[in-house]
């Protein structure tokens, strides 16, 4: 079973890493001048008041964090991803801000608990994430909630990803940067899959990997009309 939820989940941190313009809007006042300062449960008053530079699509502009998360907690898909974090990889941020990308159910630390947030750009707070002690405790949470595991990972005997059909119910399980996944997940994982490369590097970025694998279930098992 997973732990208690991570402790590092709510610390705060930057706003956003930007590096060009600001983007957002600024106050209700500046941006509405001849409407009312709106009355709703979802908006934040201090982001009406001072404006709103969060990384968030427009339909969330002014809403409190924990409304959006409600909202998309409407219409996540059954789609988890497994990360291991043996060695503290650096590519969790990315794979935790692709994953609030495409709403997936939940973002699976497996190993070492902490890892570095700066990938996620904040998204890790719109994310829900667990933390698994060990690839088995993470199967065994997977079996009890009826979900396969695939491993992602380019070894002898792996299916295309280009050609297999996705679980709709899964979880997609990808390896730490360099060794890739374990020897104990792919013996324990439902199926393994691999991704097409025609080049000289023996293996893709695990947050790259992450998305392309993400993106595969998207185009099998989403609703694209729901897509902002």
């Amino acid at each position: 079973m997973p732990d208690t939820p991570d402790p590092d989940a709510g610390v705060a941190g930057p706003t956003e890493w930007v590096t060009g313009p600001p983007v957002g809007v600024g106050p209700w006042s500046v941006e509405h001048p001849d409407e009312p300062v709106p009355d709703d449960e979802h908006l934040d008053p201090e982001l009406l008041a001072d404006g709103d530079t969060r990384n968030v699509v427009d339909a969330y502009r002014y809403w409190k964090r924990e409304a959006i998360v409600a909202d998309i907690d409407t219409r996540r898909h059954p789609l988890h991803v497994a990360i291991e974090n043996f060695a503290h990889d650096a590519n969790i941020g990315t794979v935790v801000r692709t994953a609030n990308a495409f709403a997936v159910a939940a973002v699976h630390i497996v190993g070492r608990r902490r890892w570095n947030r700066r990938g996620a750009m904040v998204t890790d707070r719109y994310q829900h994430l667990m933390h698994h002690e060990t690839v088995g405790d993470l199967i065994d949470w997977a079996r009890e909630e009826g979900l396969a595991v695939v491993a992602v990972d380019n070894t002898p005997g792996s299916r295309p990803l280009e050609t297999v059909e996705l679980p709709r119910e899964c979880v997609l399980l990808f390896g730490q940067e360099g060794p890739g996944v374990s020897d104990d997940a792919q013996r324990q994982a439902d199926m393994t899959v691999s991704i097409a490369q025609f080049g000289s590097t023996r293996s893709i970025n695990a947050g790259v990997a992450a998305g392309i694998a993400m993106h595969a279930w998207v185009r099998q098992h989403a609703d694209l009309d729901q897509a902002w």
